[in-house]
């Protein structure tokens, strides 16, 4: 018998979590499994999924498939239905000890069994990170901090994966980063589903600013704290104050922006409009002048006219944005965006490539402006690094992986920085 192959698409949080089943799934002793941790960001990421599975099907022949993940707990009928797949358990039920005890005794009868689905209503989960790991990621460490979400953006399916927000304890949350600290991590990336929504189920309701400070206080040996993604117009003033006085706290925030249109972040049900994120962006960088952002866009919401379109050309500039996800709007069934007005597919994607064109101007822009600058950056591998901004940096030799070395770029290549 072999341990268990694991497949994992989609988010960091998801990684995340892999992490997690592995320590789970040897626990129990499972054996000669492959289990797909599935993404339901987009209905392409669900089509990626199931090309996965017939691949990992086809390379570990009488393998027990296990499919988890959003997708799965969104659609696990989909799934259930592929002659690949033995079962299909939900987020909840993949991060549960007694889940993977379960399948351990009975692994190689799930094949052929005819009740394949084990996925319970993730709307009624009430706790968060049953199962913390210490250590995901070789020299940077990803902690999560938050799951679900409790808004309902018009285009977005993963609630209905996730649940509602939940959070974990500031106290639990400072532990594991001290035990990172002491297992050699130089920088910890507080992850989440909704991040800036951390707190709002816990006593006195803290904000995400009053994390980030606990953290830094409590754990002065952190040389480097970073957050994931957020979204700016929940940024509370104890994170302002974080940006602005917290060498510690990485100057790079990943923005869920989404559109520049006003009428389209309406239709979208999003929290801000434009003048909001060019405003938080220009706040953030007057407290740190060095602040980076990337941010989510989507090409192609349903109803975008190229006039609105071009706003969200426009965003890239007026925030001072340097790393573009740019995703072409994919209609998932069940969300209100799916009923309405589509753009046709190839204006779609002709957007989202110019929308990417766009982005790399910015990127290169960025780049060459680190020309001559010094900067310190965490080694990922011996030639590999990221800067304070997030920015990658390859060397011409070999360095200490998992340090922090000061150096003086050189120039750039492609996306990377050369030092």
């Amino acid at each position: 018998m072999t341990a268990p192959v694991f497949a994992t698409l989609g988010c960091r949080l998801n990684a995340y979590e892999t992490e997690a089943m592995k320590e789970l799934s040897a626990a129990a002793g499972v054996e000669n499994a492959v289990i797909v941790n599935t993404c339901a960001v987009t209905a392409e990421a669900v089509r990626k999924a199931k090309q996965e599975i017939r691949r990992l099907s086809r390379e570990n022949p009488g393998a027990t498939i296990i499919v988890t993940g959003c997708a799965a707990q969104t659609e696990p009928e989909t799934f259930a239905a592929m002659p690949e797949v033995a079962r299909v358990i939900g987020n909840h039920e993949k991060m549960q000890a007694d889940t993977w005890a379960g399948l351990a005794s009975r692994v190689p009868d799930l094949i052929g069994a005819t009740e394949k689905v084990q996925v319970d209503d993730i709307m009624s989960v009430r706790e968060t990170a049953g199962h913390l790991i210490d250590g995901f990621g070789r020299h940077r460490a990803y902690v999560q901090v938050q799951n679900g979400c409790d808004h309902r953006c018009t285009f977005c399916i993963i609630p209905f994966g996730r649940g509602n927000s939940r959070s974990v304890p500031a106290g639990v949350v400072v532990e594991q980063i001290k035990r990172l600290v002491g297992n050699g991590f130089n920088e910890v990336v507080l992850t989440g589903v909704d991040l800036t929504s951390w707190g709002a189920d816990l006593p006195a309701q803290p904000r995400l600013g009053d994390l980030v400070l606990r953290i830094l206080k409590l754990v002065p040996d952190l040389p480097r704290l970073r957050i994931s993604s957020i979204d700016s117009i929940e940024a509370d003033e104890a994170l302002m104050q974080a940006i602005a006085t917290e060498p510690r706290l990485m100057p790079h925030l990943h923005l869920s922006l989404q559109a520049g249109d006003d009428l389209i972040l309406k239709r979208m049900k999003r929290r801000h409009l434009r003048d909001d994120a060019i405003r938080f962006c220009q706040e953030a960088r007057r407290l740190r002048p060095d602040m980076v952002f990337g941010a989510d866009i989507i090409a192609g919401f349903p109803t975008e006219t190229e006039e609105m379109f071009v706003q969200s050309v426009k965003l890239v500039e007026d925030c001072g944005l340097t790393f573009l996800h740019v995703f072409p709007f994919s209609p998932r069934k069940g969300t209100p965006a799916a009923r309405m007005p589509q753009v046709k597919g190839p204006v779609i994607k002709d957007r989202a490539a110019r929308l990417r064109a766009v982005g790399d101007v910015a990127l290169n822009r960025h780049l060459m402006a680190q020309t001559g600058q010094t900067h310190r950056i965490l080694l990922e591998g011996p030639r590999l690094g990221r800067t304070e901004q997030f920015t990658e940096v390859s060397f011409d030799r070999d360095m200490p992986e998992g340090a922090i070395v000061t150096a003086q770029i050189k120039g750039w290549q492609g996306d990377r920085l050369t030092a």
